[in-house]
């Protein structure tokens, strides 16, 4: 199972992965308190708000990720029961997600048929973080929400596994081949699973991201893969956050980055979405660029130049 959520972009909580030091959101420390909600003076378009002077600007665009950042997910065979019932003693709200993995093995000769493997069916049990629906409304009052994940979707995975052989093989039961020997034989194993797009229509019950993007829309770079590339929302991304508890998803847009420290069920009384991340939004929203209140904050390209990966991007 650990294998199966590594394969679809979903890191299990409960795996031990190296710590990345990097500093994330720990309090916020505005001059002054922002107002609740941002309200337009005059009749204006739905993509526009207003700012302390009351000039129209674009409104902010607010994307999220999802896994340890709006939720958590442990493989529920495995999650131990001392971390389940403090978490739900807690009060954390949480559901059992049911991943169904289709898997076939299609041999690669004329003469042989592909053979169609069991549905195989496994339990995730998702924690979300705590505020987390109030959060996404709140945030949605000045700003477009997108969720942008690394997860897949639902798609199909391949292994390749060439087979020399000698006579027989088996899969699911001997398939006899005569007289065929030293014979290469190309095996697929193909299988698909659906996993985030389930899991966000869990979460996103009134219908707050008014896009998703899932790991199709992340790109390769020399330094990692799956990152995440805002220039697939607008040319222009002086309004535009990206909320992640992994920097590198920063890598291509660092000034555009708000890193947030990673939600796990261990921690049951975390305040970061209504405490810490909200407060931040709220001030961004009235900014007419972002970019250099979050480069004055965080610092993400001399992050990455720490790390020995230069910035792709230039301070605003």
């Amino acid at each position: 199972m650990a294998q199966l959520l590594s394969s679809i972009g979903l890191r299990h909580t409960l795996l031990s992965s190296p710590s990345l030091s990097f500093k994330p959101l720990p309090l916020v420390e505005l001059e002054s308190p922002p107002p609740p909600s941002v309200a337009p003076t005059t009749p204006a378009d739905a993509n526009t708000t207003t700012n302390g002077g009351g000039r129209a600007i674009e409104k902010l665009t607010v994307v999220l990720d999802l896994d340890e950042t709006l939720v958590c997910a442990h493989e529920t065979s495995s999650l131990p029961a001392g971390i389940r019932s403090t978490a739900i003693a807690a009060g954390l709200e949480w559901f059992e997600l049911k991943c169904v993995s289709s898997e076939k093995v299609v041999f690669k000769m004329p003469f042989m048929k592909e053979f169609q493997g069991k549905p195989k069916v496994s339990y995730v049990t998702v924690f979300k973080r705590p505020g987390l629906h109030k959060f996404l409304k709140q945030i949605g009052e000045f700003a477009d929400v997108v969720l942008f994940t690394a997860g897949l979707e639902g798609a199909f995975t391949q292994l390749n596994v060439p087979l020399l052989l000698f006579g027989s093989i088996g899969y699911g039961g001997p398939i006899v081949i005569s007289k065929l020997p030293n014979l290469l034989l190309l095996v697929l194993f193909v299988s698909r699973t659906d996993y985030a797009r389930p899991l966000v229509d869990l979460i996103d019950v009134d219908n707050q991201f008014c896009l998703r993007f899932y790991r199709p829309s992340t790109v390769s770079t020399e330094f990692r893969e799956h990152v995440k590339d805002l220039s697939c929302l607008s040319k222009d991304l002086c309004r535009v956050v990206l909320v992640d508890n992994n920097p590198f998803s920063f890598l291509l847009q660092p000034l555009n980055g708000l890193p947030c420290i990673s939600f796990s069920a261990e921690h049951p009384y975390d305040e970061q979405l209504l405490e810490v991340i909200l407060p931040l939004l709220q001030h961004l929203s009235l900014q007419k660029d972002v970019r250099p209140v979050l480069y004055e904050k965080f610092n993400m390209p001399e992050w990455f130049q720490m790390h020995g990966i230069p910035a792709s991007s230039l301070i605003v």
